[in-house]
């Protein structure tokens, strides 16, 4: 199944990190999501244009999780020449993962 059936996100941006937030429609749904999305997992999906750490922060009270992506924005806003500079696209690209 892809990760966009159980849960939705959203994206944010600070400089050349990308932050994006995926939470479960269903709580019962989190224990799926979090076993499933590792950085690792992010690393790859993300492969070329995330090429940075990843860390993921559980918020199992929100059953949503954290993900922070560094290097990923080529550069950040100001000094991307990407279409997507603030990365808003990429919360749609990793809904996309199969789980």
């Amino acid at each position: 199944m892809k990760l966009r059936e159980i849960a939705h996100s959203r994206t944010g941006d600070k400089g050349n990190i990308s932050n994006i937030s995926v939470i479960a429609y269903d709580p019962a749904d989190f224990d799926k999501i979090r076993q499933a999305i590792t950085p690792d997992v992010v690393k790859k999906h993300f492969e070329g244009i995330v090429k940075g750490d990843v860390t993921i922060y559980e918020l199992p009270k929100l059953a949503a999780l954290n993900i922070v992506m560094n290097e990923a924005l080529g550069g950040g806003v100001t000094r991307s020449l990407a279409l997507d500079a603030h990365g808003k696209s990429l919360s749609s690209h990793l809904l996309e993962l199969e789980i």
